[in-house]
């Protein structure tokens, strides 16, 4: 969803995150990938304007930072 709210392709979140596109597409699919690998692609979800929310009840979600 993130990446998708952001207009980003696999290439460049991976790029962006300094991983590979097949390991975007692993993450998506819900594999487990290490830590540090998902601390990258957070960071660099995070860095393009993402907020992670955290579990409310109705689940985990993200949702893009106000831009000023």
């Amino acid at each position: 969803m993130a990446r998708a709210a952001l207009m980003l392709g696999v290439r460049e979140l991976s790029t962006a995150a300094d991983v590979s596109t097949n390991t975007i597409t692993r993450f998506e699919k819900g594999e487990e990938l290490k830590p540090r690998t998902v601390a990258a692609i957070r960071a660099a979800l995070d860095a393009a304007g993402i907020i992670f929310i955290d579990q409310n009840g109705n689940g985990p979600g993200v949702r893009l930072r106000d831009r000023i």
